[in-house]
């Protein structure tokens, strides 16, 4: 099997970016997990999840206090499950960001 890893920053900043580990075994992806993180006040916060953990694919809206929204999405082929969740995250990473930034502050 082999494991990737890698990081993709997603502004021009380079203070967002996605942390992509991929899972492959013959050319077929198993496993995928897309988070994507955010530099605030010079700590690398994750913010929201892609994954496959418990059996199938879903996102974690990630709280600031720690708590989860978790939501299925109905993709079952991991390639384009891996597609779907990078597309999303870089299309809305500053929705995602500023309704985290907002539980913050309450």
């Amino acid at each position: 099997m082999k494991k990737k890893e890698y990081f993709k920053f997603i502004d021009k900043l380079d203070n967002e970016r996605l942390r992509i580990r991929i899972n492959i075994d013959k050319g077929s992806v198993l496993d995928i997990v897309v988070q994507y993180e955010s530099n605030v006040d010079g700590i690398w916060v994750p913010i929201v999840r892609y994954d496959c953990s418990h059996g199938f694919f879903h996102r974690d809206i990630l709280n600031p206090n720690g708590t989860k929204e978790k939501k299925t999405i109905g993709i079952k082929d991991l390639e384009d499950a891996l597609l779907y969740a990078e597309q999303d995250l870089k299309d809305r990473w500053e929705f995602y960001k500023d309704k985290f930034l907002k539980k913050r502050s309450k």
